[in-house]
Parts: structure tokens; sequence; C-alpha cells
């Protein structure tokens, strides 16, 4: 049997009806697919509560926590009950914290934070570093190797570089059916970040706006072509 593709999808609302719906019409049987909670729906009234009932979903709750490393690991031990899976922490938080998290985060998968898919090398220059995005995320990779956890959440650009230092999972968001970018600095279409190496990819809007049925029936025409 083939192996399924891997998709996150993001469910970017506070809306707890367009999430159930999200839910429900992106269940198919030819793809594997994860849902991604980041800190609009965390932070939202019924987000939390609505999060601990959900049974038999890959969760992936994108805190990107960054702080001191106390900090870090109570955040890990107050969300326990939750029964996440895959879980982000910047990677910019230092060894330290890193390994800290990793030490009691037990079966929640701990995902390093690179480079935001939102910087380019002059937002970069702008924040003070002098490294160009290249060089510091294979210096960011090997921190997150160096700490032993269990992912890597990169742009597609960055696959390639990541796969030389991490040889677990990698998590693409900047995902675009076409190359229309919204916010984001740094795009590819699915099919190129598979084929860059990516494991698990992370869609929102291209599946979630419209017809979410016909869009994950294009994602897998697409993924098939």
């Amino acid at each position: 049997m083939m192996k399924k593709n891997k998709i996150f999808i993001a469910c970017d609302s506070t809306n707890i009806l367009k999430i159930k719906k999200v839910i429900r019409d992106t269940q198919n049987t030819t793809l594997k697919v994860g849902y991604k909670f980041g800190l609009e729906f965390l932070n939202s009234r019924y987000g939390r509560n609505f999060l601990s009932k959900i049974k038999n979903k890959i969760i992936f709750a994108d805190l990107k926590i960054h702080d001191i490393p106390n900090t870090c690991v109570s955040t890990i031990k107050a969300i326990k009950d939750l029964n996440i899976n895959y879980l982000t922490i910047h990677i910019g938080s230092g060894l330290e914290a890193l390994k800290a998290c990793k030490k009691i985060s037990g079966k929640t998968k701990l995902i390093g934070v690179t480079t935001l898919t939102s910087l380019n090398n002059k937002s970069l220059k702008e924040i003070g570093y002098n490294k160009n995005i290249n060089r510091l995320v294979s210096h960011q990779v090997k921190l997150a190797k160096k700490a032993n956890l269990d992912a890597i959440v990169c742009s597609a650009n960055e696959v390639k570089i990541v796969k030389k230092f991490f040889k677990k999972e990698i998590i693409t968001p900047g995902i675009r059916f076409n190359t229309k970018t919204d916010d984001q600095k740094r795009v590819v279409t699915p099919k190129q970040a598979f084929k860059n190496g990516s494991d698990w990819l992370v869609i929102g809007r291209p599946i979630t706006k419209g017809n979410i049925k016909k869009n994950i029936q294009s994602l897998i025409d697409h993924l098939n072509q």
C-alpha cells in the first residue's frame, strides 16, 4: 500500500461550528489528516474546552512557546490534559529550555520552530540578525538536534538544508495551491514541498475557505498528477 501524504489543516478561526465543519469535511481515506490550532483558537473563550473533548484525531497545538525554561516547562504541564500530539516551541528559547521541555513532554512530540515563514532576509536584518535565512536556519536546526526535538517546522525552501542536519519529521507551512502568497513570504505548492522532503504540510485557507470537500479533492488530485 502506498504511504499516505500527511497534512495538518490549520484551524484558524475561533468559531467552534466552523471548526467542527472543517474537521467533518476533511475526513477522507487518501490523506492522513491532523488539525493545527494556534494561539487564536487556544486563547479563545471556548477553544481550550473544545480541544479537551476531541477524540481520536491528531492534534497539533501551535503555541510557539518562547520563554525562560521554567515558564516553557510549566506551560507544557498546564496543557497535559489536552492530549496534544504535536507542540511547537521556538528554538530561539535556547538549548536549556528545549532540553527541559523535551524531558517532560511525554507522548507529545516537540516541534522546533526555526525562522518564521513571514520573515525574509530584510526582516531578519531589521530584527538585528546578521546571518541570512539559510545560515540561521541551519544553525537553529543543529540546536534542535542537540536538544533531541522530535520535529522541525520550516519553509519548504529550507527543507533540503534542514535534512542535512535533522533526520526526524519536517513540517512545512506556507503552502499554496498556486503562488499567491497572502502574508507569507516564502511559499510553494504541496507537490513541490513533498518532493523537497517535507513529511507534513500545514495548509489553511486553500482548504478551509470555500467548499472544503471540493478543496480536499483538489489537493488529492494535485498530489496525484
